[in-house]
């Protein structure tokens, strides 16, 4: 069994990341293995809805969300961390989100998945949910 971890922080080694390592600890204690991917700091564009994907299988920006897909296919679990920026996930981790959730064809309904948020006040719930929306609709 492996679980795939998104650090959506630009910070690699911040407080979202303090969290995705103590999850990482009850894994790997379970005899789960675990990656640990951070996507925050890289430069990750949004999807432009050209569909190019649906011909081929990836999408058109060849970047970390390409080669994120095959791990995402073969993984049992994914859990996604970000820090909360005015009530909201990082943009970055949104847009890496987006396209990796639309350009991969897989069936995603039996794949387990959780989200991780990190503030200094509010907006927890808010980044919370929006990052849940990506399990609920595949």
């Amino acid at each position: 069994m492996k679980v795939l971890m998104i650090n959506g922080s630009p910070r690699v080694h911040g407080n979202t990341y303090i969290a995705l390592n103590e999850m990482e600890k009850v894994f790997n204690n379970s005899g789960i293995e675990t990656e640990i991917i951070h996507v925050g700091n890289k430069d990750i564009r949004g999807c432009i809805a050209c569909a190019s994907c649906t011909k081929t299988g990836k999408c058109v920006f060849d970047d970390i969300v390409n080669e994120t897909a095959e791990k995402f296919e073969k993984c049992d679990g994914l859990v996604v961390g970000s820090p909360v920026y005015y009530a909201s996930a990082n943009a970055t981790l949104v847009a890496f989100l987006t396209r990796l959730f639309y350009s991969t064809h897989f069936d995603k309904t039996m794949k387990v998945g959780a989200a991780v948020v990190a503030a200094r006040r509010g907006g927890l719930s808010a980044t919370f949910d929006e990052l849940n929306m990506f399990f609920t609709i595949s």
